[in-house]
């Protein structure tokens, strides 16, 4: 969904108070860390998409979506530039320079992944990081459709070693139950963007039946986590299984169409529209965009359950795009998305804000 929404920064970044109107997590589900203040760490961006930590922890990678560039970014927030990655082209919408993820083995491989708009779709490639600079390109994934929207974008390292895609339909829907497509799917790979063992087709397809799915991540129990932009009605949050079903376009939130698989729980638009997660302390943390908010959804370790979502800095930073765990620590790194056309701000008002937790 993409509509034009005014944007209005907080004057001061601060320490930010939880907003009235918020709940407390279903008692079924153990209480966990909540936001407990926000601060500025990193100003002038315009559009910052990825974020992935280097595995020692010592900056994170950042991408911004329509300049095409990477920076390094330390936990004080300093920022470096190291590169940008060729054959990127904007769609005038959502395409770009999108979502990156660090190999778990960089140490030794110093590989890094991204997800990009090219001249013929978008494409997942790979590209080397010594620490200072972004060099080479290697192609690993194309034939994934691109449109001025529904691109996806996200990528994602499992506990498995696989590196996990997500793609949006591109706007025609039937692609998203197509499963000769790599649209509207989570797609699951090796490291060198070959089906992984055990894709329950065969391919690269993990699951399908998806509309736009911007965020992904992994639990400490080893689930994979997604939150989709729904069109008109209901966003999702799902928990992805292999080969499952997750309705588009037969269904939008809630589906009793058989054979599609269920959300975790859904929002009406104008409060979601999401698009990064994270998972920290015992919840799902999910920025949104036209929603302009984090919100908190706490999950159970021993079973499917979610508990009450919480709402947290509504309408106080605009529209939030990002939202990653610093290692090692109990923060939140969480971006904004102002600039990008919706948000009605100016290249370059786009910030990095951190999230105490607990």
């Amino acid at each position: 969904m993409t509509p034009t929404r005014r944007t209005v920064l907080a004057a001061a970044l601060g320490t930010a108070a939880l907003l009235t109107g918020l709940v407390q997590p279903s008692s079924a589900t153990p209480l966990a860390s909540e936001p407990t203040g926000v601060a500025t760490l990193s100003t002038g961006w315009t559009i910052p998409w990825g974020t992935h930590w280097l595995p020692d922890g010592s900056a994170a990678l950042v991408t911004e979506r329509d300049t095409f560039t990477v920076y390094k970014v330390t936990p004080s927030g300093a920022r470096t530039q190291v590169g940008s990655v060729p054959h990127s082209q904007t769609t005038g919408g959502e395409g770009g320079l999108m979502g990156i993820a660090v190999d778990p083995d960089w140490a030794t491989s110093k590989r890094v992944y991204v997800m990009h708009t090219s001249s013929e779709g978008n494409r997942i490639a790979r590209m080397t990081f010594d620490g200072t600079r972004l060099s080479g390109y290697t192609s690993l994934v194309q034939g994934i459709r691109k449109a001025r929207y529904h691109n996806g974008g996200r990528l994602a390292f499992g506990p498995d070693g696989f590196l996990y895609a997500s793609t949006g339909d591109a706007q025609n829907t039937a692609l998203a139950q197509d499963r000769a497509s790599l649209n509207g799917k989570i797609l699951r790979m090796t490291k060198d963007g070959r089906p992984a063992p055990g894709n329950p087709f065969g391919t690269l397809v993990y699951s399908l039946g998806h509309r736009n799915p911007q965020g992904l991540a992994f639990d400490p129990q080893g689930r994979l986590w997604e939150a989709e932009l729904g069109q008109s009605s209901r966003d999702e949050l799902n928990l992805i299984k292999p080969g499952a079903n997750y309705g588009w376009p037969a269904c939008e939130g809630t589906c009793t169409v058989a054979g599609m698989t269920n959300p975790k729980k859904t929002w009406s638009v104008a409060e979601a529209s999401p698009s990064g997660i994270a998972v920290a302390d015992g919840a799902v943390y999910m920025a949104s965009l036209r929603g302009e908010r984090l919100w908190r959804i706490p999950i159970s370790a021993d079973n499917e359950n979610v508990g009450t979502a919480t709402a947290y800095y509504v309408g106080t930073y605009g529209r939030l795009r990002t939202v990653t765990k610093v290692p090692g620590a109990p923060q939140l790194w969480v971006t904004t998305t102002n600039a990008d056309g919706n948000g009605g701000q100016p290249a370059g008002s786009d910030r990095i804000l951190k999230v105490t937790i607990g």
